[in-house]
Parts: C-alpha cells; sequence; structure tokens
C-alpha cells in the first residue's frame, strides 16, 4: 500500500470531527438538563397554580356571617374557659341544587336539624343538644340580612325562625332561649349533605325495628345498612317510620347519624388519598355557610385541630328536654326546671346532671 493512499485514508479520517464530538455530546447533555429543569419548573409552577386554585375555589364556597353585627352586643358572655360552644343547623332549602331533594311543597328555608356542640375545656369529650324543630319559643327582635327589622314574638316554632329571618336570628334565638353565647355557627343544606355522605363512600347504621316511611322514601329492615348520600337525607329527615310521627321520634336518629358519619371521616385515610379529600372537602365548603370566624379553609383547619381530641364515640347526644304544650298537644315547650339546670350547666362548662336530660315528651 502506498504512502500516498495511506495518507488519503488517514485524511478521510474525520478526526477534527472527532475532537468536536465532546463539546457536542456536552451541548445536548446541557440541552437535555435544560429541558428537564424547565420541564419540573412548569410542573411545580402548575402544581402550585392547581393548588392556589384549589384553595381559592374551595375558600370561595364558603359563606360567611357576621354574628356580632348581625346580632348586636346584646348577647350572652363567653365561657370564661377555652370551651366552645357551636349551632349546628341542617336547612332544608328547596332552592338550587336542593329543589330535586326536599320533600313537599315548600316555600323558602326552615332549620330542619338544630344542634348545640358543646366541647368543654381540654376540648377532650363533646356533648350535642338538639333542638325540636316543633317547640314554641319567644323570638326576639332581628335584623335581616337586607337591613329590615322582625319584631319579637312569642309562641313561635322555633324552625319557622329560620324561613322568616334567617340564620343570624336563629343563632339570637337560641342564646335568648339558653342564656348561652354561640362561639360559631356552622349550617349546610340537603345538597351539601348528600353529596357529602357520597364522597366519602356512605355510612353505616345500625337499626333496630324496621323503618318504613313513604313520606321520606325510607325503606329499612331491622339490622346494618350502608347508606348513601339520597338514603342518608331520608334517613335524618324521616318522622312517620319512627315513633310517634313527631319531631321528637327522628331526633335519635339524628344523632346516631351525626355520630356514624364523624366517626367514617375520621377513620378515612385522607392524606393517602388526596382526590376523595377534595371531593369531601369540595361537597362540604360548597352548601357551608359559618360565622366569620370560620369562614375560611385556614380557619376551618385551625379549628378542626383543636378537636382532635374529641371522639365521636364518646359523643354524648341530649335532646332539649320538652313536654307536650297544653294548648296544642302537636307542639312543644322547653319542659321546667330540666331546661333550666341543662343550660346552666352549659353555661358553666359543667357536666350535665341526669335530672336535666329526662324529657316528658319522648316522642313514643
Amino acid at each position: 500500500m502506498s504512502h500516498a493512499s495511506t495518507t488519503s485514508r488517514r485524511s478521510a479520517t474525520p478526526a477534527p470531527r472527532g475532537r468536536r464530538k465532546p463539546k457536542k455530546t456536552k451541548t445536548r447533555g446541557r440541552r437535555i438538563r435544560r429541558i428537564i429543569l424547565w420541564t419540573l419548573l412548569v410542573l411545580v409552577l402548575a402544581a402550585g397554580g392547581t393548588g392556589y386554585w384549589l384553595y381559592s375555589n374551595l375558600n370561595g364556597n364558603i359563606d360567611g356571617v357576621d354574628l356580632d353585627e348581625a346580632i348586636g352586643g346584646d348577647r350572652p358572655e363567653k365561657l370564661p374557659t377555652s370551651g366552645q360552644n357551636i349551632l349546628v343547623l341542617g336547612s332544608d332549602s328547596r332552592s338550587g341544587a336542593n329543589a330535586s331533594l326536599g320533600t313537599g311543597k315548600v316555600a323558602g328555608a326552615r332549620s330542619d336539624t338544630a344542634m348545640v356542640l358543646h366541647i368543654p375545656e381540654g376540648r377532650s369529650r363533646a356533648t350535642a343538644v338538639s333542638i325540636p324543630r316543633d317547640t314554641l319559643v319567644t323570638r326576639p327582635g332581628c335584623t335581616k340580612a337586607d337591613g329590615t327589622k322582625t319584631p319579637s314574638a312569642d309562641r313561635v316554632m322555633f324552625n319557622s325562625v329560620y324561613s322568616l329571618a334567617g340564620p343570624a336570628c336563629v343563632v339570637k334565638t337560641v342564646e335568648a332561649m339558653s342564656g348561652v353565647r354561640m362561639d360559631h355557627f356552622m349550617e349546610i343544606d340537603f345538597a351539601g349533605f348528600k353529596g357529602l355522605v357520597d364522597a366519602i363512600g356512605g355510612v353505616s347504621v345500625t337499626v333496630d325495628k324496621p323503618i318504613h316511611d313513604k313520606s321520606s322514601g325510607l325503606d329499612l329492615e331491622a339490622g346494618t345498612h350502608k347508606l348513601d348520600g339520597t338514603e342518608s337525607l331520608a334517613f335524618v329527615r324521616t318522622r312517620h317510620g319512627v315513633g310517634d310521627g313527631s319531631d321528637l321520634g327522628r331526633i335519635g336518629l339524628q344523632q346516631q347519624f351525626m355520630i356514624a358519619l364523624l366517626s367514617e371521616i375520621k377513620q378515612q385515610d385522607l392524606l393517602g388519598s388526596p382526590t376523595k379529600t377534595y371531593k369531601i372537602a369540595n361537597s362540604l365548603t360548597a352548601s357551608l355557610t359559618t360565622d366569620d370566624g370560620l369562614a375560611s379553609l385556614t380557619k376551618l383547619a385551625t379549628f378542626g385541630r383543636s378537636m382532635r381530641g374529641v371522639d365521636p364515640a364518646s359523643m354524648e347526644t341530649i335532646m332539649l328536654p320538652v313536654a307536650y304544650d297544653k294548648a296544642d298537644p302537636n307542639r312543644v315547650v322547653a319542659a321546667q326546671p330540666q331546661a333550666d339546670t341543662l343550660w346552666k350547666a352549659v353555661r358553666g362548662d359543667r357536666e350535665i346532671p341526669e335530672s336535666a336530660k329526662k324529657s316528658p315528651a319522648k316522642g313514643g
């Protein structure tokens, strides 16, 4: 082989290009790393934006009411301890998403369920006092959300206060009848209740006797049942299928369901399922109205963390002691001295005496 041909072959060898290879590889590597970094940056920004959107969306769901402005300064004193009193309302509004969930043709909205939740100092236990909706009460003078005023009135049905003057007037009425200052109030309507139950996958309840109520649509045999949102709504609203058909008979079912619902939520692995957590939060906040002190995700979360020591299974449930009204046996009035004794114990953040839990009217 000649020297020329050898030189020619060597010249054909891309030595210079071979020396540029590392530079090209380095440039390609930088480009790949840059693409990865930008991709990660976009994902982080997208996640942050989504998180902010989720927060804003959920936060914007909550309606808030300034109780001090709506009620005024004529309110009971706050507890001298760190105990808390929360008025929990279930609204039977027939408007919007609730229209298809109500029964009967009722205009406006009423406080279908009302409970005073008392959490004593230490927040390791709780007591729920249910106020029958058929209780005759004295409604104080109130200012509606639109600024108009309603005069005080005697012997009005408790659940009519909401439809006439709104939730702040219900708070004022409860404070007037009990002498107990409500630190907070929460209201959830039909649609939110149904959506919450469906979001957690249903709630299990056990009934000792069959319940067949054509009015609410509830049809259960004795035993344990896993109820979906629609069935749960019928369960807490049924009255013709239990006891004497009055409001008193279903209060026990409402209290039983509340404990089962809280227990189910507490047992859920929410941290392990962000999707389920969002569904629960969205269902709850979309139909939630609270006082201004709880009207944000951060405030609700802070309040929820302070309640972590409360075990729903150990929660005490009581019905406000009532007696059948002498003038109208279809209505009830607060029974004395039991009711006064009960509220006095709540005001003093003390254990409620057994004598204050006995109700002359039991609902059959």
